[in-house]
C-alpha cells in the first residue's frame, strides 16, 4: 500500500476529505500543515521528498516539467497529477485504488496521471 501522500495547496479539499473517510489509515498530510501555499513547484517537491510523501496535485500544467528537473537531481517518491475536470467521487476512487493497489516504491521518480491511471517516468 501507498501510505504516505501530501495535498499539494491547490488540491481539491473534497477530494482529501472524501478519501480521509474511506481509507483513514493512510497519512494523507494536508497543504495546510506545511504550509505549501505560495510556494513554487520545485520547493513543494523538495518537502515532499523530504518527508517521502507522494505530492497530489491538480497543476497539469507547471508540475510536471518542474518534476523532471527535479529528478534529475534528487530521489522523489512520485507525483499523481489529477485533471482538474474530474468528478470528485472518481478522484477519490483512482487515488484509493493506487494507493491500495501500489506499493512504497511504485511511483518512485514517477507521474500517475488520473484518470487513466497511466504511469510514466518522466
Amino acid at each position: 500500500m501507498i501510505g504516505r501522500l501530501l495535498a499539494d495547496a491547490d488540491l481539491k479539499r473534497s477530494i482529501l476529505t472524501g478519501f480521509l473517510r474511506r481509507n483513514p489509515a493512510i497519512s494523507f498530510k494536508r497543504a495546510e500543515e506545511v504550509p505549501l501555499e505560495g510556494l513554487a513547484d520545485p520547493l513543494v517537491l523538495a518537502i515532499a521528498a523530504t518527508e517521502d510523501r507522494v505530492l497530489v496535485s491538480h497543476d497539469i500544467k507547471t508540475l510536471p516539467s518542474h518534476f523532471r528537473l527535479f529528478i534529475r537531481r534528487r530521489r522523489s517518491p512520485g507525483l499523481i497529477l489529477i485533471a482538474q475536470q474530474l468528478a470528485i467521487g472518481t478522484a477519490i476512487e483512482k487515488l484509493l485504488l493506487i494507493c491500495g493497489a501500489g506499493e512504497p516504491g511504485d511511483l518512485e521518480n514517477r507521474i500517475c496521471l488520473l484518470p487513466s491511471l497511466l504511469i510514466y517516468r518522466s
